[in-house]
């Protein structure tokens, strides 16, 4: 099976971070006081570590019907609604030159704190030979010919893995890192 093109993993840019707090401002400015807080996460956040080239963030709101009425100004700025499944947030996704670049979920406050993506990014920041580990899996899932949609499934055994470990380092159960229904 060939290698998709558009699946691919690139070595660490440290350009990602600055990338993720330009859009982090676009998404403040677009929608005033809408958002409680937004992080960048996913592997492009984790210093080091090899990534597809997608800037994932994540914003908190008190409740996900407050985004409607702001919908209009995050497509107007490039994030376009966009359903994947995951069945406790609203996705936005923008496509710069016809290329995802960046991926934003919207997630309600209450859970914020037990997000497992942030959760993990931060482990993956702590522990560097894990996060090689994970670079070197997702490299051979590519290599592999994996097609985009199977690549997170894919992943997914490491990542619960990982993601245990990280929440039993916070004194949290385990909890399912698979999110689609």
């Amino acid at each position: 099976m060939p290698i998709d093109a558009n699946l691919r993993i690139l070595d660490y840019d440290p350009d990602w971070p600055r990338q993720a707090v330009e859009a982090i401002d676009v998404l403040n400015a677009a929608a005033p006081d809408l958002f409680a807080a937004i992080e960048h996460i996913g592997s492009t956040a984790v210093p080091g570590l090899a990534a597809k080239p997608v800037i994932d963030l994540m914003a908190a709101v008190p409740n996900l019907e407050l985004v409607r009425p702001h919908q209009h100004a995050l497509i107007a700025n490039g994030f376009h609604p966009h359903d994947n499944g995951m069945v406790d947030r609203l996705l936005f996704v923008r496509a710069d030159g016809g290329v995802r670049s960046h991926i934003l979920h919207v997630v309600t406050q209450d859970g914020w704190p037990t997000r497992n993506q942030r959760i993990l990014r931060d482990y993956l920041r702590r522990h560097p030979d894990e996060a090689a580990r994970y670079a070197k899996l997702k490299r051979e899932i590519v290599a592999a010919g994996t097609a985009p949609g199977a690549y997170a499934r894919a992943k997914t055994e490491l990542v619960q893995e990982l993601t245990d470990r990280a929440r039993a380092d916070r004194g949290l159960p385990p909890e399912p890192v698979w999110e689609k229904r």
